[in-house]
């Protein structure tokens, strides 16, 4: 500090008018080339850093679109022709191998969740694990509690947290190398292992909740999957399913082709029973279409039933006692009992008709139903004593009125309108006398 004290004290010295001027520029240099050093070391960036920063908010969003529409083009590039698993992986590979420091790869995660349905890899876990592998490794793990605490690289975690929801909700399981890529990428206490400790806890509990199942791939044939429909809808394990009539097609006499369609129906022994004896002058109605979910396939059925049978014909059968002896069929217990005590109670009984047989087919018409029943009578012969209605709900070929044809309602007369006007003005008056009141 003293030489610089005594470098500007001769400096500042009077020698002259001449020499005025090049002494006060040399002090300008002597307080400036310090401030100027330090500003440039802090505020040092390179070409390139400078040159790829976004200029306004505008250019930062328009560059995020450019990036997820340029992860798409990579998907849309390599699987050109065909959308397998090989070329979902080989897209990966693309990706993993263009750079090092794997830029881009949240976008490229998230665009490849996307498009995993239309490549059939949705349930695979080792298309997963190999998108897990994209993450760069030992980057993102949290090095303090406060880190932890703070959600150490948002953007990252929610990524990872996204893709082990996907995995949920196809019900794909995680495995050994799902635990230990997380463990990589994020560390013991991130977001997404605290996800995959929660999967591993809850899916083995609900694994086998279900008591029927339906299988991720369902049959292709119309036939057997009419025939697994039908077998989920009839509760009786004995129920018998018959195939009535196979799809084919054949050539009429002027050259036509004609195709018939399969008719796959079911009923069980006890419902054999309750047609028998069905009164003969009460009519069977054929009711349907009713739709059936298998997943995202829709299915739909038929069902041949009986109004609800009256109180006066209504007879109640002894129950068997030697019929389970598991438990027993009726109790008498003659409790003692209050005046007090109702032995009635309120329960709303709805009786909707029996049922007595189920079938399917992809032409719900009368004739394709009326193949259905006689069918149905060689192992029923009383369907052919008893009249039989049809009930075909048309669906959505059938017209609604709009709202505009709706009719409005009728236009009130003198009287009524003095009536409300004389109501309205009574509900007014009244709060002012409570109030004066």
């Amino acid at each position: 500090m003293k030489c610089v004290r005594c470098l500007l004290q001769h400096n500042l010295r009077w020698t002259g008018p001449s020499n005025a001027v090049p002494r006060v520029q040399t002090l300008q240099t002597l307080q400036t080339t310090p401030q100027q050093k330090q500003g440039s070391r802090y505020f040092h960036q390179s070409r390139t850093v400078l040159k790829n920063q976004p200029t306004s908010p505008v250019d930062f969003v328009q560059d995020k679109g450019k990036k997820s529409v340029v992860q798409d083009d990579l998907f849309e590039r390599v699987a050109k022709k065909t959308k397998t698993k090989a070329t979902f992986n080989r897209v990966v590979d693309v990706f993993t191998k263009q750079d090092v420091r794997r830029r881009g790869h949240v976008e490229f995660i998230y665009a490849a969740l996307k498009k995993m349905p239309e490549f059939g890899v949705e349930r695979d876990i080792t298309v997963y694990n190999k998108l897990l592998d994209v993450f760069p490794k030992e980057v993102f793990i949290p090095r303090n509690f406060i880190q932890t605490m703070f959600n150490h690289y948002p953007r990252q975690q929610e990524c990872g947290v996204q893709l082990l929801e996907q995995m949920e909700n196809y019900g794909v399981m995680p495995n050994v190398e799902t635990k230990v890529l997380l463990l990589q990428i994020f560390g013991e206490k991130g977001h997404a292992v605290r996800k995959y400790q929660r999967i591993m806890y809850w899916f083995p509990k609900f694994k086998h909740a279900n008591p029927y199942p339906v299988p991720h791939q369902l049959p292709e044939d119309p036939v057997d999957l009419a025939k697994f429909s039908l077998k989920r809808i009839a509760a009786d394990l004995d129920a018998k399913i018959t195939v009535y009539q196979m799809p084919c097609t054949d050539v009429s006499e002027s050259g036509q082709e004609i195709t018939f369609p399969h008719i796959v129906g079911v009923q069980s022994p006890s419902q054999m029973e309750l047609l028998a004896k069905h009164n003969p002058k009460r009519p069977l109605f054929v009711e349907g279409p009713f739709p059936l979910w298998l997943r995202k396939t829709c299915v739909f059925y038929y069902i041949l039933r009986a109004d609800p049978t009256p109180p006066e014909e209504k007879v109640e059968e002894p129950y068997d006692p030697e019929r389970c002896f598991d438990y027993p069929l009726q109790l008498d217990l003659d409790f003692g009992r209050d005046l007090g005590d109702e032995e009635d109670f309120d329960v709303e009984d709805l009786d909707e008709g029996p049922v007595f047989a189920m079938c399917m087919t992809n032409q719900g018409d009368q004739a394709t139903l009326n193949q259905w029943l006689s069918g149905l009578q060689e192992t029923n012969p009383i369907l052919g004593q008893i009249p039989t209605l049809f009930r075909l709900d048309s669906g959505s070929r059938e017209l609604q009125a709009s709202p505009d044809s709706r009719p409005g309602p009728e236009p009130k007369s003198e009287q009524q309108q003095q009536q409300e006007s004389h109501a309205e003005t009574e509900e007014e008056e009244e709060p002012q006398r409570r109030r004066g009141v």
